[in-house]
């Protein structure tokens, strides 16, 4: 089992600042291989090579998985795969800004659906995170422009699709990252492997291209390596720190990073819309990240229900495991119990107690022992021909010994047993 400790917000921001600044710089990269290769054959390669690398550095990640991280995993993969390749299509159809709009809709689902299917309570700051995320891609992508020409609702639809389907992602991994069997690299793997078989079959009709030169080969492992393989990676480890919502926050900065590329190696003028942008996505960031004291609150809730479960569990497995003997002995209380002879135990090997003290021969619980005990001692007091008058054969088995060791005593003598 994995433990990822917890809580460390800082480590959680860093890494999905990473996955934001990873995904961002594969946007520019995607733009210009695509128009090499089919975006589905593209897809599938990238997320294939991402999966085997790190099944070469991690060989024996699967060793011992549970059936459940299996299952998540594939799921995972199927939900971020029809994103991707829902994207993907409708891209020919919808300008660039309108899609990274589209998408960059996903911050604002993630909340409303955290609400409506987890009734989780999102803090007025995370609100208003949400809203500075929204309004610094507007920046980013509508007020730069849009393409004069028509697309289709259809396509804006899927694209929207594909940022419910992002949102629900993020969500799911929010709430398996809580649980004590979280395998964070396992999953990461499991999940690009299903992502690459899934867009591998789309793109399988008309065959599978691969990349003509050295040139676009590095490009195709950047993307991989980079953005896929540790940018997955780095999200699965990053989310066990980070609630879903801010993590969303957090990602949704990928126009801020595809800016400063787009700056730095391309050469692209700084504009109104960038510095208004990247200043709405930094206060973005800086509200959703959570303080301290909100991680250890989270941790502590997580270790009292995780007691909770372990507990119930516990007194469930202890109520199953637990024997309900039947007391053969029936102490009639409401008659006088019948009259034995006082040699009636003369032979200790015929006395029942003798036979019920041997293991598994139905001795009585330990109440019904204390009860006749208790019973023995108060009829020892009673007037007439000794105590055995008020008990049962059981009982007198157990006067008769005691009266002997009384008679011992007054003797010098400790006898416990009759002279045949």
């Amino acid at each position: 089992m994995t433990v990822v400790p917890a809580p460390r917000p800082l480590l959680g921001a860093v890494l999905l600042l990473f996955v934001s600044a990873a995904w961002g710089s594969a946007f520019p990269l995607m733009k210009d291989l695509i128009e090499r290769l089919p975006v589905e054959d593209l897809l599938a390669e990238r997320y294939l090579i991402a999966a085997l690398t790190l099944l070469l550095i991690k060989p024996n990640c699967f060793r011992g998985l549970p059936q459940g991280t299996w299952i998540n995993g594939a799921v995972l993969g199927v939900m971020f795969g029809i994103g991707q390749t829902a994207q993907a299509i409708a891209l020919g159809s919808l300008p660039s800004a309108v899609s990274g709009f589209a998408v960059g809709c996903s911050v604002v689902i993630t909340p409303i659906l955290a609400l409506i299917l987890f009734k989780s309570r999102v803090p007025r700051r995370i609100w208003a995170g949400v809203a500075l995320a929204l309004a610094g891609m507007t920046a980013f992508t509508l007020m730069r422009g849009v393409e004069q020409h028509e697309f289709s609702l259809i396509a804006l639809a899927a694209t929207l699709f594909a940022a419910g389907l992002y949102a629900g992602h993020t969500l799911m991994l929010g709430q398996l990252s809580k649980r004590g069997t979280f395998h964070p690299y396992a999953l990461t793997v499991i999940q690009l492997f299903t992502i690459g078989l899934l867009t591998g079959v789309a793109g399988a009709r008309d065959g599978i291209t691969l990349p003509a030169d050295a040139p676009d080969w590095l490009l195709l492992a950047h993307l991989s390596v980079i953005s896929c393989a540790l940018g997955f990676l780095a999200r699965s480890y990053g989310q066990a720190h980070v609630p879903p919502v801010p993590s969303a926050i957090m990602m949704s900065s990928q126009p801020l990073w595809v800016a400063v590329i787009a700056v730095i190696w391309f050469n692209e003028q700084v504009g109104w819309s960038m510095l208004v942008g990247g200043g709405l996505m930094a206060g973005a960031m800086l509200l959703a990240l959570p303080s301290r004291e909100t991680a250890l609150g989270r941790e502590r809730k997580r270790k009292n229900h995780d007691l909770l479960v372990v507990s119930r569990a516990a007194a469930k497995a202890l109520a199953d495991l637990k024997i309900k003997r039947t007391d053969p002995l029936r102490l009639d209380r409401g008659a006088a119990a019948p009259l034995v002879a006082k040699g009636a135990c003369a032979d200790v090997a015929s006395c029942p107690w003798n036979t019920r003290s041997l293991k598994g021969g139905g001795e009585p619980s330990v109440e019904r022992l204390i009860e006749r005990a208790t019973l023995i001692v108060r009829a020892k007091n009673l007037p007439g021909p000794g105590c055995c008058r008020s008990v049962t054969l059981l009982g007198r088995c157990l006067c008769d010994l005691m009266g002997e060791s009384d008679q011992g005593r007054s003797t010098g003598l400790l006898r416990w047993f009759r002279s045949k």
